[in-house]
């Protein structure tokens, strides 16, 4: 059973004039489909948050786009880009999301229950972007800026151009454009005493091979994947 969206205002900050459209955000369509049998897709899709999300999205990039641009007037597009596409991909977003324990007040199907749905990295991220969505639409752009400049205050305040380098996400997502699938890592190699190892990993995607090495297995594939963006002509 969800907790009472007050809990929620709570968390957010904000109160809602209309909860209705804070009640919309946190409506998976797999409830919306189970609850509400027998209606057309429209009414269903009026009911569930896919919609909201892409608002969400938008008015998320523009408020982190608006504070980094605030904290560093003199920055560079190209690491204001960085550290702006690390504070809304879907790790950060799921992060935060986890942290306001969003998954508690997410209403799903059983279908979707069973599997996990409430813990699930995309299905966080995406419901909190239908909430900031619910947000605007309620109290428009200042109150939204507020929300979301409160829930990643933290990511806002640290974040740097050389923390936001995820070359494996970037990598990812690349190949997603490309319609291709992800990537695999393999340690290929392990040299050294345990004290002072050295791993060779080699990312492996559809038409492609690169090395990267590191003292740690996460840091090899980091080369890896920085190595196959550099062959992809991206880094």
């Amino acid at each position: 059973m969800p907790k009472p969206l007050g809990t929620l205002e709570g968390l957010l900050g904000y109160t809602f004039r209309d909860i209705k459209l804070l009640e919309r955000a946190i409506t998976h369509r797999s409830w919306a489909y189970e609850n509400v049998p027998g209606e057309t897709d429209s009414v269903l899709r009026e009911l569930e948050n896919e919609s909201f999300e892409f608002v969400g999205d938008s008015v998320l990039g523009l408020v982190i786009a608006d504070e980094l641009f605030r904290r560093h007037p003199l920055g560079s597009e190209g690491d204001l880009t960085l550290m702006k596409h690390h504070l809304v991909s879907t790790g950060t977003l799921a992060r935060a999301a986890e942290k306001m324990g969003i998954g508690d007040f997410v209403r799903v199907g059983k279908g979707e229950e069973k599997t996990g749905g409430r813990k699930k990295q995309a299905l966080l991220a995406n419901t909190l972007e239908a909430v900031i969505a619910a947000v605007f639409f309620d109290g428009g752009y200042v109150a939204a800026r507020s929300v979301v400049t409160g829930i990643f205050a933290d990511e806002i305040r640290e974040v740097t151009p050389r923390s936001s380098l995820d070359y494996k996400t970037m990598l990812q997502e690349l190949l997603q454009a490309k319609k291709l699938a992800a990537p695999v890592y393999r340690v290929v190699k392990t040299e050294g005493k345990p004290h002072d190892r050295t791993f060779s990993v080699e990312a492996t995607w559809t038409d492609g091979t690169a090395l990267g090495t590191g003292n740690s297995i996460k840091a090899a594939e980091m080369m890896a994947a920085s190595r196959a963006l550099q062959s992809l002509g991206k880094s």
